[in-house]
């Protein structure tokens, strides 16, 4: 198994030399450089190479269509760090399974736009009136059509355990889902909806999991209701459905969460179910801690 690979780090150690390095360069006094002022080999070589996929992620991120509401929530989820570790790439075929109102959405689109192909397997907007799930269906489409940014997006139905369209067979390089895994288990579907990531990735396909976390040894009967998984048994039920665990990172933990709350994960922000009760100090935890799982598919 490949060692825990914390790409957070490597990317940040890019970001701040580049900051670092455009500082340096509008304080220094203005004198004309010499005609033969050129970097020497050995300099060249000390410089930082961007890497060009982490600088497209990082603008993706900056995009004006993200809202502001949504920009907050970074420092809690990482989304430049996360999508770098999982190996999405700007020419990429993407798929996000359940992609909600559209977090992800936000920053995927742009990524994508030009060279890559974003696929977002989201809820029926034409369901039950006063369903909850065709109400988030209606929320992702009215996003689609609020930017330009999103007019290549193309939008799959995703109604489990039935219809999990995530696009042709073995034409995706990677397949996304970020805290759904305790959702799909309560209602019994988990199994079918690896199965169709399975059969839409490529071979060598990777799948990137982001889950709220419970704590070693649990029992998952224990703890789903809390919307936290043991990470062991994730790794577990994923490599049943024929993929392999090709690392894990700790880009999404928080100590600082005791996953003991009143409303299990809710409990936490965003969604702070508890109104004012504890406010500031669910604030002070902040978001869940989570595992962050990348995955490969393997031939069964």
């Amino acid at each position: 198994m490949t060692p825990c690979v914390d790409q957070r780090l490597l990317a940040s150690a890019v970001i701040v030399a580049l900051a670092l390095s455009a500082c340096a360069a509008s304080q220094a006094p203005e004198v004309a450089a010499p005609a033969d002022a050129a970097p020497t080999p050995a300099e060249e070589e000390a410089l930082p190479a961007a890497d060009p996929h982490l600088v497209a992620l990082e603008a993706a991120a900056l995009h004006a269509v993200r809202s502001e509401e949504n920009r907050a929530r970074d420092p809690f989820r990482n989304p430049v760090e996360t999508l770098a570790f999982f190996g999405v790439r700007p020419d990429a075929t993407v798929v996000e399974i359940s992609p909600g109102g559209g977090w992800y959405a936000e920053i995927l689109a742009p990524l994508l736009h030009a060279e890559g192909t974003y696929i977002a397997a989201s809820f029926n907007p034409e369901g039950p009136e006063d369903a909850y799930f065709t109400q988030v269906g209606r929320q992702f489409v009215a996003l689609l059509a609020s930017n330009p940014v999103f007019e290549r997006v193309q939008r799959t139905l995703f109604a489990p355990p039935d219809q999990l369209d995530f696009g042709p067979e073995a034409s995706a390089d990677v397949v996304l889902t970020f805290r759904n895994l305790h959702g799909w288990q309560r209602r019994g579907s988990l199994d079918a909806i690896l199965a169709a990531a399975h059969r839409a990735l490529k071979p060598g396909g990777v799948l990137g999991v982001v889950q709220h976390r419970a704590a070693e040894g649990s029992a998952w009967e224990e703890t789903i209701e809390s919307g936290y998984l043991p990470e062991a048994w994730v790794i577990a039920r994923i490599e049943a459905a024929g993929f392999r665990l090709d690392a894990r990172s700790e880009i999404n933990a928080n100590p600082r969460d005791t996953r003991d709350h009143p409303s299990g994960v809710w409990t936490l922000p965003p969604t702070l179910r508890l109104g004012d009760q504890d406010r500031e100090r669910y604030l002070e935890i902040g978001e869940s801690d989570r595992m962050t799982l990348r995955f490969v598919k393997v031939e069964r």
